[in-house]
């Protein structure tokens, strides 16, 4: 399979149009029908529908290969890049909202830097998948994620890249002062499937990560907050908009109660994540600081 054509096929599906996958890619739309015509020859099952442009069944099947495969393409030629590149001057570090938190980073950057005057450093803020994903790619040089896990477990990033946990902390519930399980001293997550709860994918653990680690159904949102700030969710998780769970390391005093999680055993984990270090470049520096 032409990985060259596959890449067009995950394009035409996204963007729902071949012209505009043309356009962003920077072919005729005729060359972008011959290259899914060749895709679908080679494979010998049609894989769009042309009239609205949808994957077929098959098509679907291959999109759920497709990422995966284009992404450790993309990964080997990050790893060669870092390889044989000259030490960066510039240090881009993706970082989601409560990884940057870890006490441990702010002082190896200060360390990083006094090492290397002239060193810039850019720490962008994204989802745990955009950032496993930059680094991958070599969009990013290092990253540090976060999310839930059983003590001494890895977030198993993504398979190019190497996950190295720095901090764990533990994960309290997060609720109203007046709400009847404030007085509790430890709570477990299966009594509360039925409960409402804040969907906020950007800074609290996503609700199907919840569903994981409880290993049962249930954790329906009743609330979404499309948001990074940390104090906003404990509000309205204070105010009674729905449950949230959050490091305990992260709260601060307020009108509001938080209960640690004791069953299942679970911790909120940062790891850092990267993929081939070259020695002596800044990546491989910070690495070795945290």
């Amino acid at each position: 399979m032409d990985p060259h054509l596959l890449r067009t096929f995950v394009t035409v599906v996204r963007l729902a149009s071949f012209s505009a996958a043309a356009a962003e890619l920077g072919y005729t739309q005729a060359a972008v029908s011959q290259q899914i015509a060749a895709l679908e020859g080679d494979l010998k099952v049609t894989l769009l529908h042309r009239r609205p442009v949808t994957p077929t069944e098959a098509g679907i099947r291959l999109l759920e290969h497709a990422d995966p495969i284009l992404l450790r393409l993309d990964a080997a030629r990050a790893d060669l890049t870092r390889m044989t590149q000259t030490p960066a001057a510039t240090l881009l570090i993706g970082i989601t909202p409560l990884a940057g938190g870890a006490a441990r980073l702010a002082t190896a950057l200060t360390v990083l830097r006094r090492r290397m005057p002239r060193l810039d450093v850019i720490v962008r803020l994204g989802s745990q998948s955009s950032v496993s994903t930059g680094v991958a790619r070599g969009e990013l040089d290092i990253g540090l994620i976060d999310g839930l896990a059983a003590p001494g477990d890895s977030l198993s990033p993504l398979a190019p890249l190497t996950g190295v946990g720095i901090a764990e902390a533990d994960v309290a519930l997060v609720l109203p002062a007046d709400h009847p399980l404030a007085g509790r001293r430890g709570v477990r997550l299966a009594d509360l499937v039925d409960a409402r709860w804040i969907d906020a994918p950007d800074v609290a653990p996503p609700l199907s990560d919840i569903r994981r680690v409880a290993r049962t159904d249930g954790f329906r949102p009743a609330f979404r907050y499309e948001g990074t700030d940390t104090l906003t969710l404990i509000a309205l998780a204070a105010a009674g908009h729905g449950l949230t769970l959050l490091p305990a390391s992260v709260l601060p005093a307020g009108e509001f109660a938080a209960i640690r999680v004791i069953e299942p055993p679970i911790v909120h984990r940062v790891e850092l994540v990267h993929g081939t270090l070259r020695e002596g470049s800044p990546a491989a520096v910070l690495a070795g600081l945290l």
